[in-house]
C-alpha cells in the first residue's frame, strides 16, 4: 500500500491494477482529456463493461466529494491528518 501511495507507478503491482490506476489518474487530473482510447487497456487488461463503469464512477464519486469539501473549505478531522 505505501508504494501505491508513494508513486503506484512504481509500485509491484498487475498490469490490471497498472491499467486501472493509470485511467483513474488521468480522469481524475485531465477528465476533459479522457476519450474512447483511454478504455483499450482496461479491455486488454480484461475489465468488462460493468468493471469499467465502477472503476469510472468510483474515480469521478470520490473525486466530486473532494472539490465539495474543498469548494466548501472542510477541513480534514485529525485521524485523517495521522494517516495521510
Amino acid at each position: 500500500m505505501e508504494q501505491i501511495k508513494d508513486n503506484y507507478k512504481k509500485a509491484d503491482i498487475t498490469p490490471a491494477q497498472r491499467a486501472m490506476l493509470d485511467y483513474a489518474a488521468k480522469l481524475t487530473t485531465t477528465p476533459g482529456e479522457m476519450c474512447a482510447e483511454d478504455l483499450i487497456p482496461l479491455r486488454e487488461a480484461g475489465y468488462n463493461d460493468r468493471a469499467i463503469l465502477d472503476i469510472n464512477q468510483i474515480t469521478s464519486y470520490y473525486a466530486y466529494v473532494n472539490r465539495i469539501a474543498d469548494g466548501l473549505g472542510v477541513e480534514l478531522e485529525d485521524f485523517w491528518k495521522k494517516n495521510s
